[in-house]
């Protein structure tokens, strides 16, 4: 059923994210935009069937075209939906949200808190707040065993996997681990190091820009800012001995 035409299509971010989704499990993909991640893992056999949601009336509609033209009708489904609004619980196994804001996820996780623990996995691409979110993942239940990162297109992407943590207590980051992930640093991963290196030439930049400054809410982002280096110089740490 692979058409070559779908991976063309489907970008290295989407291929990072497809290769996270577990085989066999129904899929749910919120802010599907072409469809393409859907398309790709059903004609992969990796999911039976698949859901694929926007909230943007256009995006879905050129997603439906692309199933049509792929001829996967009965097995990807279409839904006009406000984040989680118009899923049920229980009828997907593992929950894609990526291309978002983080505060975006999080307020999609938090109204669909019924529907989001009927999933057996999330799958996440937040891009913004990451600190915040990782944090927020652990306050309501759930754990990062996976971790990714990429870079396209000169933007990085970190992603990651998360399932329920059924141990009865909360995962706990520290600072360090909730800016960076906690697995990308435990593996050394090396596009981190790379956005790691352009994170503190940004603010080498900024702590030049901040110098002499005698406002108090300039003082005060620099203090965040050093905040900030210490972090990243504490990561990078990490790469010295490999």
């Amino acid at each position: 059923m692979t058409d070559k035409n779908i991976s063309v299509q489907l970008s290295m971010r989407l291929r990072t994210i497809a290769g996270m989704v577990t085989k066999g499990n129904r899929l749910a993909d919120v802010g599907c935009d072409h469809g393409y991640l859907s398309i790709w893992l059903v004609s992969e056999k990796t999911v039976p069937s698949a859901i694929a949601m926007d909230v943007r009336p256009g995006p879905l509609s050129r997603a439906r075209e692309n199933i049509t033209r792929y001829g996967l009708e009965d097995y990807i489904e279409t839904r006009l939906s406000d984040g989680l609004a118009k899923l049920e619980p229980g009828e997907g196994d593992t929950l894609v949200i990526a291309g978002m804001g983080g505060p975006l996820m999080e307020r999609i996780l938090k109204a669909g808190a019924k529907v989001r623990e009927g999933f057996q996995e999330l799958i996440l691409q937040p891009q913004s707040d990451l600190p915040h979110f990782r944090h927020f993942l652990s306050e309501i239940g759930w754990e990062i065993v996976r971790e990714e990162m990429i870079k396209e297109d000169g933007k990085f992407y970190p992603m990651m996997k998360a399932v329920r943590n059924n141990s009865g207590e909360k995962t706990v980051y520290t600072e360090e681990e909730a800016w960076f992930g906690p697995l990308l640093l435990k593996k050394c991963h090396p596009v981190l190091k790379e956005y790691l290196l352009r994170e503190e030439m940004i603010r080498k930049k900024i702590l030049a820009g901040l110098s002499g400054a005698e406002s108090v809410s300039a003082k005060t982002r620099l203090e965040e800012v050093k905040e900030e280096m210490e972090l990243i110089h504490t990561a990078l740490k990490r790469y010295e001995s490999i």
